[in-house]
């Protein structure tokens, strides 16, 4: 069976996409004006030393269903969510907060008026305050061991636009990615250093900057949406000051190059590509202590 991506993923209809492809524009910043026209959000203008304009929200009810769900679900921890992470080589779950796990989330299967429940991670999205605005759905397969058969395998409801799945404390130096799984997956070779998941590559290019920010890391996956989405925010950080270094995977992403070359082989691919200061600072050999203990 051929698995689709919800449009948070980048690849089937999110709004950007479709403003991209029906306008035939391919500039992120002309496509990110037209969308916010479309909403009637305020226009941005540049100005020196601001992270970015606030944004208008979503429709409320959409937001106020995200934390609902997000409250009925359960700590992460020794749950079928973690289960399913393991599976993806992802073990180092500290400061991941953010996800929740659900026994029986409903899905509607497509193009009928069924649904069925599943398990699912559920993924808090967040502003730079922290409020909860959305939420990001993941359903997995009844053992935890691979995710669930059905066509969308992955949704995301509620105010997206410029916030994003977060991890770890906001800092001066942070990391930013499209998908959980992929900035996980680095997150295990640096676990000190601060990440989001915008969830797709229109939401990364469109992601608010936090005002502390200094560094950004963008964590590249390797196809043309993400190339796009690389050089807008990059385009995006130096308008305001901020200082971009881009980190690209071995293969398709982060998670492949994880779960196909192993963490002591992603850990020195990431150490040639940052600064050299930030190797000391966020690359810690902790998984080492851990295995051998």
């Amino acid at each position: 069976m051929q698995h689709k991506q919800d449009p948070s993923e980048g690849t089937h209809g999110d709004l950007l996409d479709i403003i991209r492809e029906s306008l035939g524009l391919s500039d992120f910043a002309d496509v990110l004006e037209e969308a916010r026209r479309f909403l009637s959000l305020p226009q941005l203008e540049p100005v020196l030393n601001t992270p970015a304009p606030k944004l208008a929200p979503a429709p409320s009810g959409m937001s106020e269903a995200a934390r609902r769900l997000l409250s009925m679900s359960s700590p992460l921890k020794g749950s079928l969510a973690a289960t399913y992470l393991r599976s993806r080589s992802i073990t180092d779950l500290r400061d991941t907060g953010a996800l929740k796990f659900h026994p029986n989330c409903y899905y509607r299967v497509q193009g009928e008026d069924l649904t069925e429940t599943w398990p699912a991670i559920i993924a808090a999205v967040t502003d730079l305050e922290g409020k909860v605005t959305g939420v990001h759905r993941t359903w997995l397969a009844r053992d935890g061991g691979s995710k669930a058969p059905v066509d969308t395998q992955r949704k995301a409801m509620g105010d997206l636009l410029g916030h994003a799945v977060r991890f770890g404390v906001a800092k001066e130096v942070m990391a930013a990615g499209e998908g959980i799984e992929t900035v996980l997956s680095l997150r295990q070779a640096l676990p000190r250093m601060q990440m989001v998941a915008a969830l797709s590559a229109g939401h990364l290019a469109a992601l608010l900057f936090p005002a502390n920010l200094r560094r950004l890391y963008i964590v590249r996956d390797n196809d043309p949406a993400g190339n796009g989405a690389r050089d807008s925010l990059v385009a995006r950080a130096h308008e305001v000051g901020i200082e971009a270094i881009t980190l690209s995977p071995m293969l398709g992403d982060f998670n492949d190059d994880l779960v196909t070359r192993g963490l002591d082989a992603l850990r020195a691919h990431i150490r040639v590509q940052l600064a050299p200061e930030d190797v000391s600072r966020f690359m810690t050999q902790d998984h080492v202590t851990r295995r051998s203990g």
